[in-house]
């Protein structure tokens, strides 16, 4: 792959994935203000199923198949890469019949075990998606390995707005009905969305089909890998990376598992107990969404360079980026955890003004929850670093560890009646620290990098300090002449310029990396002048 290809291929989905992050956003908030934490508890219990498959067909199976397609192409075998895709639809359209059909025929016994009855209607409404997510994943996997990334992004694209639009749409609708109605028709949303964005793949596909075939001409080779082999790498590939991924996801089923159960074993009504996981996952949880997805487009564009610098033994490179890495994700994760901290009330206040008193109940779970996401930033770009350096393995090993910690911690402390669901926050937040040190951990002995910690860590880290000072004085200064809402705005954006400048101010970026930046060189003129650096 050519470097201009791979720039470009990566500014497209990169592009498309900010774009479906703030249609996500869209798409919470005023579901949040129309069904409730309830409504919210029965979405949440079937969402997370959907979103661990969507993680699977955005980035483990795609990746997996991109990566098998390419190969074949570079050697001349496109009949191979064709078979990959064959192969591969008929593997995914197999576990999409049988993940489909268990959660609508065994939608009962599900949300029975889980405690959470009025949930089976958004159980069975998102059968539909399990069937059609995998399928996106092939189609997104054999165009990728083609070297074309415009079908996966306008995919994902047509994918999120079906969603948003026929989700809000439904919820609105079907409010009159009961709030387990509205809940099932925000989750229908989500599996019409997967329907759209199949029917786009199939459409490019069918266009592209002549072009895409006419290289197929090695069908009589003699020698042909079997389809067992095929398929085996591609579960061996895909599986480790969707899982080293799916850190949030992962966290969410196990709080699917728990969280409803517990509740209900110490005393909570079957209402009250909706109502709680309903403000922890529906409404605390997404807003840890934002600096996941950051460090998520970190540590995925991260794999290929560590992976050139592992494979040519280029030493100085591989230091150069391992030891960027983690600067860059305390760079973001230090502002996302201490902002979100400073003003967890006022911002679940702000996003969900409708729903004012379970918003400002759920501001203590985020307030846990942002305690850990400087963990988090650190566990999902260590696990890029690792893949890159073909290490997926390890941190399938740190999900297993820090899912074992999650599951006991939720379990005991959702236990206790005055810490409910603030229990199974803490678990999260606990669990995140233990992924996020075992791979940097991992990272330090594969690479024996050493790390300037006063320049990664303790800059950051004064910045950050000093910027929250900033915010808590702008937002309660404020808050009595302008009003919450104003106020948190005002503070948010004041907070955000203290962070840069002190970045600058403290060196913790210097100036050459400005100038590596998109307009960089512009930029560093403005700051310049600014006298900022």
């Amino acid at each position: 792959m050519s470097k201009k290809t791979f720039l470009r291929g990566a500014a497209v989905l990169g592009i498309a994935g900010l774009l479906v992050q703030v249609m996500g956003a869209i798409f919470r908030i005023p579901l949040g203000n129309i069904i409730g934490d309830e409504g919210m508890g029965y979405y949440q219990t079937a969402y997370p199923i959907y979103v661990f498959l969507l993680v699977f067909s955005t980035n483990g199976a795609p990746a997996a198949i991109s990566k098998m397609t390419s190969e074949r192409v570079a050697i001349g075998q496109h009949s191979e890469a064709y078979r990959v895709f064959r192969l591969s639809f008929i593997l995914m359209l197999t576990l999409g019949i049988i993940a489909s059909s268990v959660f609508f025929f065994g939608a009962e016994l599900i949300v029975t075990l889980l405690k959470n009855p009025g949930a089976y209607y958004a159980m069975i409404t998102i059968a539909p998606a399990l069937l059609f997510v995998p399928i996106m994943a092939v189609f997104r996997g054999y165009f990728q390995g083609l070297q074309q990334m415009e079908p996966t992004a306008v995919s994902q694209l047509v994918e999120q707005a079906i969603r948003v639009a026929v989700g809000l749409t439904l919820a609105i609708v079907l409010v009159p009905m009961g709030i387990e109605y509205a809940a099932a028709g925000a989750t229908f949303g989500t599996s019409i969305g997967p329907i759209a964005g199949v029917l786009v793949l199939v459409i490019i596909y069918y266009k592209k089909r002549k072009k895409l075939h006419a290289k197929i001409s090695d069908v009589s080779m003699k020698k042909k890998e079997s389809a067992g082999k095929i398929i085996g790498t591609l579960a061996a590939i895909s599986i480790p990376i969707t899982i080293g991924v799916s850190i949030i996801p992962i966290m969410n089923i196990v709080d699917v598992t728990i969280v409803m159960r517990r509740l209900q074993d110490v005393g909570f009504s079957e209402a009250n107990a909706n109502a709680l996981y309903g403000q922890l996952t529906g409404m605390a949880g997404p807003v840890i969404n934002i600096p996941m997805a950051l460090a998520l487009s970190m540590a995925l564009s991260m794999v290929p360079a560590i992976a050139a610098a592992s494979s040519t033994r280029d030493r100085p490179f591989l230091d150069t980026n391992v030891r960027l890495g983690l600067r860059t994700s305390m760079i973001i994760g230090v502002p996302c955890s201490f902002g979100l901290m400073c003003l967890s009330e006022p911002i679940m206040l702000l996003i969900y003004p409708l729903q004012a008193e379970s918003a400002s109940s759920a501001a203590s779970s985020l307030f846990i929850l942002a305690s850990g996401v400087i963990f988090l930033t650190i566990a999902q770009t260590m696990a890029g670093i690792l893949q890159g350096l073909g290490k997926p393995y390890v941190t399938v090993a740190a999900i297993g560890a820090g899912i074992i910690v999650k599951g006991i911690l939720t379990y005991i402390l959702t236990g206790i009646p005055e810490l409910n669901v603030q229990g199974a926050a803490i678990g999260s937040s606990v669990g995140y620290a233990v992924i996020g040190l075992y791979n940097f951990a991992a990272v330090k002995k594969y690479t024996g990098t050493k790390f300037d910690v006063n320049l990664s860590v303790w800059k950051p880290l004064i910045s950050g300090i000093v910027m929250s000072v900033i915010v808590l004085a702008v937002y309660y200064l404020g808050r009595s002449i302008i009003g919450s809402s104003l106020s948190t705005i005002l503070s948010i954006s004041a907070g955000a310029a203290v962070y840069g400048v002190m970045l600058l101010k403290t060196k913790a970026i210097e100036t050459y990396e400005i100038k590596l930046l998109p307009k960089g060189e512009k930029l560093a003129a403005l700051l310049t002048k600014l006298r900022l650096i």
